[in-house]
């Protein structure tokens, strides 16, 4: 048997059923409180199609939350790419970056939440998210060299390991994005704030200390060579 042609934009059938599951999925996931509320009988029946149809394209809920994932997936890779222009001001990339990686996660919020309750729980969800994080990793430690090399940030910490640990934090925010814990405005605000410290600010420990303030209860400043017994100013000759 041949595969049905792909002709004026309609899907062969079988992806027509598969793109019917991941519909269904997704709007089931809208409706729903929670991954767990969500099976695969209702799943299949809202796409018009059999249970067995559902387990011929996908072995489990946690799989097919992961097909589903990768619009988003695509639209966070691009919000990371607009950290690539070392012309722009690194605030203005960084705020940009996470400006659309905060708004994808909105975007498609219930399929993120859904996403990070499989990765608790299935191996398959957790190693697809590892493979993501890691590409976005190796992107992030390649933007860290680039600006070291070019003299715009200073030498310090390991690409890698800084970038995998941005990327933790990022993994953090998003978790209090989808549960609407915080203010947006301010989490992005924070985070950016922490990413640009982070790779464009020196070591502290390498930085000048600065002069000191004088202590306004020592009175005006003295030079340490003169006697401390001798008077600056002595009376005129003449004078008691």
């Amino acid at each position: 048997m041949t595969a049905e042609p792909v002709s004026s934009g309609i899907l062969p059938k079988g992806d027509q059923r598969r793109a019917a599951l991941l519909v269904s999925l997704g709007d089931l996931l809208t409706e729903s409180s929670d991954l767990e509320s969500v099976n695969v009988a209702d799943i299949s029946r809202r796409a018009g199609v059999t249970r067995s149809a559902f387990y011929f394209y996908f072995d489990n809920k946690a799989a097919a939350v992961t097909a589903l994932a990768e619009q988003t997936y695509a639209d966070a890779l691009a919000a990371a790419h607009r950290l690539d222009d070392l012309a722009v001001a690194p605030l203005t990339r960084i705020t940009s970056m996470l400006d659309g990686l905060f708004a994808a996660v909105e975007d498609h919020a219930p399929l993120v939440r859904a996403t990070l309750e499989a990765r608790a729980s299935s191996a398959d969800v957790r190693a697809v998210w590892d493979a993501q994080r890691l590409s976005f990793v190796e992107h992030l430690a390649g933007v860290v060299d680039a600006e070291r090399q070019a003299g715009q940030a200073p030498a310090g910490a390991d690409a890698t390991l800084l970038a995998t640990m941005l990327l933790e934090l990022n993994d953090r925010a998003i978790e209090r994005l989808v549960q609407g814990s915080v203010d947006r405005a301010g989490l992005l605000d924070t985070v950016a704030s922490i990413w640009l410290r982070t790779i464009y600010s020196p070591d502290p420990a390498s930085a000048p200390l600065p002069d000191p303030e004088p202590d306004p209860d020592m009175g005006p400043e003295t030079d340490p060579d003169m006697d401390p017994e001798s008077d600056p100013h002595p009376a005129a000759e003449g004078t008691a």
